[in-house]
């Protein structure tokens, strides 16, 4: 958070207590908190329900185009040997995959979801609308 959105933190917590709306807490529970700018500039406070998806081997789902395989040739002592799938080091991989995630998520980039390579990052304002925006990622994924 900037300086300025600190300070705005410790007011609107202030706030909050002083209504009776929030106590501290001890709880091995917590949430992140973060500012959305509301119509008139001012700063409205969100506890933000998320879920981090890390996939699997993420390289290895994308298939390598057959003319391209002979490209990915290695030899080990073990053998010589050509990658199917993407492989980890080709120069353009990690380009060529979050290409791949932005335009499965297009539709949702910055409205619940940010990818970065094979990191989805699921984000919400409150349980229900977590649990749909999971069952839409998970759809997809």
């Amino acid at each position: 958070m900037a300086s300025s959105e600190l300070k705005e933190l410790k007011v609107q917590l202030q706030k909050l207590l002083e209504k009776g709306f929030i106590w501290p807490s001890i709880s091995t529970w917590g949430a992140p908190v973060l500012f959305v700018k509301k119509k008139d500039g001012s700063l409205r406070l969100y506890v933000i329900v998320f879920s981090k998806i890390d996939l699997r081997s993420g390289y290895h789902q994308l298939k390598i185009k057959d003319s391209d395989v002979p490209k990915t040739a290695f030899r080990t002592r073990h053998g010589h040997y050509e990658f199917l799938v993407m492989p980890f080091g080709l120069t353009n991989a990690p380009a060529a995959f979050m290409d791949l995630m932005n335009r499965v998520f297009q539709p949702y980039l910055d409205q619940f979801v940010v990818v970065f390579i094979d990191d989805i990052l699921v984000y919400s304002r409150n349980r229900n609308e977590h649990e749909e925006h999971l069952r839409v990622v998970l759809k997809l994924s």
